[in-house]
């Protein structure tokens, strides 16, 4: 759960302790042999694509968007109906900690505007992937993601055992209530949910890091669901929990795979250590899919940035951790500012028409912890009342032109 202010940057700092703590025995594990880290399945789930890189094109891509027509056109026809070009939009939410409090408002927020739309896609990343979910099914949760928002702290998402971490654990907090509150919300009936509208041509995207490869990884949340694997709650919710886990603050996420008929376990931890806010592979090309299938849609694609993108001032304590700290945050914002130009390069590059919301530069982090129920209800009443006014969704990344 990336977040570039000061509370969430010293946790990432501490971090770099643990490269400090290399005389510590490590967690044994069984990981993917490099010979053997393309053929890896998700134990349990059989041939199902539920995944693929993301930073390549899957082999099987044409297949995959061939399905997602063929669903569209069976159960939604009213979008391909003679003589009208279907309308294909897209939502990306990114990470940034406590901030997605941001993006929780600015949905409640356009669902009273009247004019939010349904999503035909809809991906996340760590605070964005928890928030994924709920914003692919619609405004009737939009009141459990004002829940979890404002009404959050500290220790419902993490319990700090730092000594445990710096002496051979995995991280240096447990993140058991973050898992129960996903646990919580996330059910049989949640999955058969994200089931149904995957039937109907719709995707849910969420994005991990698999920090073995150092390569991003894209989960079909609906392939997940529909999979009728007796797995697939347990790895929807695993999925989840490790887009969200800060690497070596959080416990990451291990995951059985299996390969050359041995069961291995990959390691994901948070997805914004490769990618704040995706969409697809920027391989893809929508002028070929058209072309093969005989269709135009128009696209369109919402961005909402749980962050701010200015640089913002503030005076460094001269020690360690500070410093750490502070240089981390700003490595964060800068990755994730750099991801807005690369989605707004593939929007152009696929005629794509781009909408880009974030944190205004006027509203400062007055946090005094990591989760602070006080600043994220400020904050998520600000996004509702931006979005629910009729927000002019800027049409460029920040610092390029006028916006």
């Amino acid at each position: 759960m990336s977040k570039s202010g000061s509370a969430l940057g010293v946790l990432g700092s501490l971090a770099l302790a643990v490269a400090l703590a290399g005389c510590a025995a490590a967690i044994a594990r069984n990981p993917v042999p490099v010979s053997l880290e393309g053929q890896a399945q998700v134990a349990g789930m059989g041939t199902e694509t539920i995944r693929f890189w993301g930073d390549e094109l899957p082999p099987n891509s044409e297949a995959i968007v061939k399905e997602k027509w063929a669903q569209t056109r069976a159960n939604r026809p009213e979008l391909l109906a003679r003589g009208r070009r279907p309308v294909m939009t897209s939502l990306a939410l990114s990470g940034g900690g406590s901030d997605g409090a941001f993006g929780a408002g600015v949905l409640g927020g356009w669902t009273a505007s009247g004019k939010r739309p349904e999503f035909d896609v809809v991906t996340g990343v760590s605070t964005g992937a928890l928030t994924a979910p709920f914003a692919f099914l619609g405004p009737k949760y939009d009141g459990v993601l004002k829940e979890v928002f404002t009404q959050s702290d500290t220790k419902d998402v993490a319990i700090m055992r730092p000594v445990r971490g710096l002496l051979g654990g995995d991280a240096l907090a447990s993140n058991a209530p973050l898992a129960k509150v996903i646990d919580r919300y996330i059910d049989e009936a949640f999955l058969e949910e994200v089931a149904a509208e995957h039937r109907k041509g719709r995707r849910l995207l969420i994005g991990t890091t698999n920090l073995d490869a150092e390569r991003p990884v894209i989960w079909d949340m609906g392939a997940i669901a529909t999979s009728g694997s007796p797995e697939a709650l347990d790895l929807f919710r695993t999925v989840l929990l490790a887009s969200a886990a800060i690497p070596a603050v959080f416990p990451p996420g291990f995951i059985k795979v299996s390969a050359g008929g041995t069961t291995y376990e990959e390691m994901h931890v948070d997805g914004g250590a490769t990618r704040e806010v995706f969409l697809v592979p920027t391989q893809f090309m929508a002028s070929k899919v058209d072309g093969s299938l005989g269709i135009r849609p128009i696209r369109r694609t919402y961005i909402i940035r749980n962050g701010h993108v200015a640089p913002e001032y503030k005076v460094v304590k001269a020690r360690t951790l500070s410093i750490a700290g502070r240089a981390v945050s700003s490595l964060i914002k800068s990755q994730g500012v750099g991801d807005l130009y690369q989605l707004y390069v593939f929007c152009k590059r696929n005629g794509i028409d781009y909408n880009l919301a974030y944190i205004p530069a006027d509203f400062h982090d007055t946090s005094t912890q990591a989760f602070d129920p006080v600043y994220m209800s400020r904050l998520y009443e600000r996004g509702y009342q931006m979005a629910a006014s009729g927000y002019p969704w800027k049409k460029q990344p920040p610092q390029m032109g006028a916006n």
